[in-house]
């Protein structure tokens, strides 16, 4: 429920108009909105409590960690082109305008972050220095074998069993 007060113009005294301070507030008293909530229970109008929900984030962060430290550096890397490869898929629906969802770029793009992060922790651990561990790095993306992504090879996969599935 809104509630809302006027002013009467003999109440309203207007300040001198303030020189440019640090603090640019409004200075106008007129009328004042205020959202009231007249129920016991908590308002509906509240501001939402995002703590619960950062807290459930933070936690699944933590377990998708545990999970990339737990694979080798040559899971990781193998799953890095997996995730490079069906980031390229996402782009190729974008431009063709095919449906897809939008959050799974940066979905992705994180994954592999993380990924490249826990990667590249073992390299300190073993005391690679940066600069070595670009020419490592550079190394292995010239090493690498271009191969479908996941998704494309269920895709293709899907398309064989319905030919199959006509012909039979």
């Amino acid at each position: 429920m809104l509630s809302l007060s006027i002013a009467s113009p003999s109440s309203v005294t207007f300040p001198p108009k303030p020189t440019i301070s640090a603090n640019p507030k409004s200075s106008f008293n007129g009328i004042r909105i205020a959202q009231v909530c007249h129920t016991l229970s908590p308002c509906a109008c509240s501001v939402r409590n995002t703590r619960s929900s950062s807290v459930v984030m933070m936690a699944k962060r933590e377990e998708e960690l545990k999970e990339i430290r737990a694979k080798t550096t040559e899971q990781i890397n193998e799953e890095i082109v997996d995730l490079k490869g069906e980031l390229f898929m996402l782009r190729l629906q974008k431009s063709v305008r095919n449906e897809f969802k939008s959050s799974e770029f940066r979905r992705m793009r994180k994954r592999v972050a993380r990924m490249l992060t826990v990667k590249r922790e073992r390299e300190i651990e073993d005391g690679i220095n940066k600069r070595l561990s670009r020419k490592l790095d550079r190394q292995w993306k010239k090493s690498i074998v271009v191969r479908p992504p996941p998704s494309l090879k269920k895709l293709r996969e899907e398309e064989a069993a319905e030919e199959a599935k006509e012909s039979a």
